[in-house]
Formats: C-alpha cells, structure tokens, sequence
C-alpha cells in the first residue's frame, strides 16, 4: 500500500501519541522511520531517526509553543534511529537515554562472528544516561516502562505505555525484523517475542510502518514465520552446506534487494541452531563454515 502520511508532518495517532515521519525509505525502514512524542506538556521523543537537518526541523515543528522534550529515547544503536539524537538533544536540551552503546548487550555467542557487524550501525552513539528493564521513566509526561528485548541488537529497548508498545525494529507489521550478528541474536530474539507474545500490550507503535492493532497476533504470526524459516533450513541440510548454498535454497523466495538482509537473518538462524545442538559446524568461523546435521 501506498504511505498514508506525509514526510514531515505530525501525526495525531492518539492524544497522548503523535509521529513525525522521516525522510529516509528504503527496502530496509520501509517508508523511513516513525519519532514519537509521548505525552503532552513535558514530552518524550522516542527514536529521534536519522541525522537530517530537515526532519530535525520537522521534530521542533510538532512541539507546541508551551512543550519542552525532557527526554529523547533511542530504542537501539541503529543510525535511523539514534543519528539524530545528538542533534535534537542539543536544540532541545534534553539529555538521551538507552541501553547503552552499541555494542551492549552483545549475546556470548556471537564470539566467532566477530568483525562481521552489519550495515547503518552507530559506533560512536553513547546515551547520556543509560537504562534497562523495568525502568519507569515518568518525568517525560507519561509513564513509560522500560522492557529490554534483545534480537534485533542486544540492547534493543520496547517501551510500554499502559496496553501499547512502542516496539522499536522488534515487531513491525509490514516485515518481520532483521536478526543480523554479531549485533543480532536469533536466540535472544524469539525469546523477546515469546514474552511479546504472552504479555499484557495490545497495540504496536514500531519504528517503521503502520501501527500494529494486533500486537500478540503479529507476534504469534512472528514466531511461527521464524519456526518455519528454521524446519526449511534444518530440510536443506540433508547434506553438508555452507552459508551461500543454504541461502539459494532456502530464501530463494525473497527479492533480489532484500538477499543480503536474507543472508544475515540466515546466519543468525545457523547460530542458533549450533547453540541448540541441532547442527554442527566444521570450524570456529561460522561465516566460512560449512553445517551439518549431527
């Protein structure tokens, strides 16, 4: 379907919810990325997006004259995500908070995938303050409740408010995300969505897309594409295969501009399976590695 909205135009999704979106789409941020500001008065940013003079304008412009953003929340360390927050805490004066660096929260099992990072990571993003699970940041004019889902990235943030979730690059209703190591972790991911799953949040507000009015349904759809992408591989390993022949086999149904997206969320699914003991690996480096079932 065609964008709803206008680039740069503030979004009343609800009264306490508005969303200005970016200028930056792409196969990978669909129409390009949703900030929210949460709350009225003292307000929230969530996922400021990309370094962008024009969508920093476009932020500031949403404000009423009597607003102040007290804090910018960046969900995780990708630059269209956290490229602007630097920029819009510096206009604004508001300090930035997330889980941390990039690099934080990087699952023990992404030890042999070193030097492999993924595309549009931040290295030099650092949060002015940093928080994590459980955390209840309330001076921004709503109660946000911090829940850290890591898969996406390791310190990949969601943030409740009430029965809606704010649900970063973890749950989107138009793709499912991508799980790209050693940032990514497919372990790490399905166990977050499980807790999605069950959990007590009704509607999704992802960074990307349209907002989810089924968010435990999308995340069921989720977990049950992902189980399906993992019987397809385990089918393809009726012999020996390394990373390039597994890929034409078993994302042969993807196009062409989504296939190296395919290939990270593929290593990821081939970690996780050599984490379970449902196949083996002939070497430490499991980009040049060849698998089999045991």
């Amino acid at each position: 379907m065609d964008c709803p909205w206008t680039v740069g135009a503030v979004q009343h999704l609800e009264p306490d919810v508005r969303m200005v979106l970016a200028p930056n789409p792409s196969p990978m941020t669909h129409w390009g990325t949703n900030s929210f500001i949460v709350g009225e008065g003292d307000v929230t940013v969530i996922d400021p997006g990309p370094e962008d003079t024009a969508h920093l304008a476009a932020l500031l412009r949403a404000l009423h004259p009597s607003e102040r953003v007290t804090q910018i929340i960046v969900t995780h360390a990708h630059r269209d995500h956290s490229g602007l927050a630097r920029s819009l805490a510096a206009a604004t004066g508001a300090p930035i908070l997330a889980f941390g660096p990039a690099s934080s929260g990087r699952s023990p099992r992404m030890r042999d995938v070193r030097g492999h990072s993924g595309e549009g990571i931040d290295t030099h993003f650092a949060p002015d303050e940093v928080i994590g699970e459980g955390d209840v940041l309330t001076n921004g004019g709503a109660g946000l409740t911090v829940l850290h889902t890591p898969g996406h990235m390791g310190g990949h943030l969601c943030l409740a408010l009430n029965d809606r979730l704010f649900t970063g690059d973890h749950v989107m209703g138009w793709a499912p995300s991508l799980v790209s190591p050693p940032e990514g972790d497919m372990t790490d991911y399905m166990t977050s969505l499980e807790r999605l799953s069950a959990g007590p949040w009704q509607k999704g507000y992802p960074a990307h897309g349209l907002p989810i009015e089924d968010l435990p349904g999308r995340c069921d759809f989720l977990l049950q594409h992902r189980r399906s992408r993992e019987s397809a591989i385990l089918a393809a390993l009726d012999m020996p295969a390394d990373l390039e022949a597994l890929q034409s086999r078993v994302y042969a149904d993807v196009p062409a501009q989504l296939q190296s997206a395919a290939r990270r969320n593929l290593l990821a699914h081939l970690i996780d399976l050599v984490h379970k003991g449902q196949i083996t690996a002939n070497g430490h480096d499991l980009i040049n590695a060849r698998f089999s079932r045991p």
